[in-house]
């Protein structure tokens, strides 16, 4: 298989604070990977350890490059939209794309200005006259009109509204994604984008609790939903996360659940959102989780 990125022990320190501790994954290409995580998880100081933005311990190969010698041409191949992206909003749109020609040597002008043709950003206007919707499908215009394996995505529809969001996204995987490209995205938009994601990652206090590709997840996590009568039971057995929904209590298991479990309820696919819930429960058994 094919890995853009090899990552083993990182680490990152602010003092006495680890934000990431001991993290260790590969990502092959051709994926679209969500990388999950609450506030305060370890997700941006992840991203910003793989792009070289600051400094860490343990060692972050991504295409070959070292992020710490070889960033200037490790950015060659690598996009990156920070959770803050910000352009200079005095800057007429035109002007930028023609301004990114001389930047960067895989920036192709036509190509973001064919992206930009399907939306409603006018060439001719200042970035700080965008609405922000607008300013985050043009930096992503600019970001996928450059030839590269890896794009990285820091929260990149925060404050979007339903519909810039998934015109962000349906650019993003019709206009970038190949076997050959991988996409790793970090949002708190779990239900929007859990049809887009080919794996996905969960952090949970600096730690990776989860890296499975979505398929797999299904075979090792289910849900049952039960009522009353079958409480003790799924109680005694140990499930890795009960909740309350409509329609009555919910229970997760992995790789736990009793034999009998079609008998004690109603069994559903467990969505990313109840399992992330379910793995950053300070009392879970992380053995279920990690590879």
């Amino acid at each position: 298989m094919n890995h853009l990125v090899k990552v083993s022990e990182l680490t990152v320190q602010y003092g006495a604070k680890s934000a990431v501790k001991q993290v260790a994954f590969e990502l092959p290409a051709g994926r679209i990977i969500g990388l999950l995580g609450s506030n305060g998880a370890g997700k941006t100081s992840l991203m910003q350890a793989m792009m070289g933005l600051i400094p860490f311990q343990g060692k972050i190969d991504i295409l070959g490059f070292d992020p710490k010698t070889q960033r200037e041409a490790m950015l060659e191949h690598v996009c990156y939209i920070p959770d803050v992206a910000i352009l200079p909003p005095w800057i007429v749109v035109a002007d930028l794309l023609e301004l990114m020609v001389g930047l960067h040597p895989k920036f192709k002008l036509e190509l973001a200005q064919q992206k930009l043709a399907r939306t409603i950003i006018p060439l001719d206007a200042k970035v700080k006259q965008l609405s922000r919707g607008m300013i985050v499908q043009l930096h992503l215009a600019i970001i996928s009109a450059i030839d590269a394996k890896l794009m990285i995505l820091d929260e990149p529809t925060l404050g979007l509204d339903i519909p810039a969001r998934k015109a962000f996204y349906d650019m993003l995987v019709n206009d970038w994604c190949t076997d050959e490209r991988t996409v790793l995205i970090a949002t708190h938009q779990v239900d929007e984008i859990e049809n887009l994601l080919s794996d996905v990652m969960m952090i949970n206090h600096g730690e990776l609790v989860l890296h499975d590709s979505i398929s797999n997840l299904e075979e090792r996590f289910i849900g049952v939903r039960y009522g009353l009568d079958a409480a003790a039971q799924i109680e005694a057995a140990a499930p890795l996360h009960r909740f309350r929904q409509m329609g009555g209590e919910c229970a997760i298991f992995a790789g736990n659940a009793p034999a009998n479990l079609a008998e004690l309820g109603q069994i559903f696919r467990v969505e990313l959102a109840d399992l992330f819930v379910a793995l950053a429960q300070p009392s879970m058994e992380k053995e279920h989780a990690t590879n």
